[in-house]
């Protein structure tokens, strides 16, 4: 099981969620639901095939491209400080996986 990649999707949602209920954004809500799905979807991909990474890669590098611009542009860590770090530790999770060698077939 992915049990990293389930609790980096139980983040994003929960973050949506805070958005919502501090600031009434419903952008926020739709947003964090909507990545929360697609990065649980990738982690039960993963948790099936090690190897079928791509959802989890496309969600935690989208996340990481956009909530880093919004970082930059406010200099808050809070959201968007705290989702690129926990997108770009997902990358970094995700592509030392992929660089591991697979089992050998005999």
């Amino acid at each position: 099981m992915d049990w990293i990649g389930f609790c980096y999707a139980l983040c994003v949602s929960a973050g949506g969620i805070i958005g919502y209920a501090k600031a009434g954004s419903v952008t926020s809500l739709v947003a964090g639901l909507l990545f929360g799905l697609l990065a649980a979807g990738g982690a039960y991909l993963t948790s099936q095939n090690p190897r079928n990474v791509w959802l989890s890669l496309g969600t935690a590098g989208t996340l990481a491209v956009v909530m880093g611009l919004r970082f930059l542009n406010s200099w808050k860590f809070m959201p968007a400080g705290l989702m690129t770090l926990l997108s770009v530790l997902m990358l970094t999770k995700i592509i030392v996986g992929m660089l591991k060698p697979g089992p050998h077939k005999s």
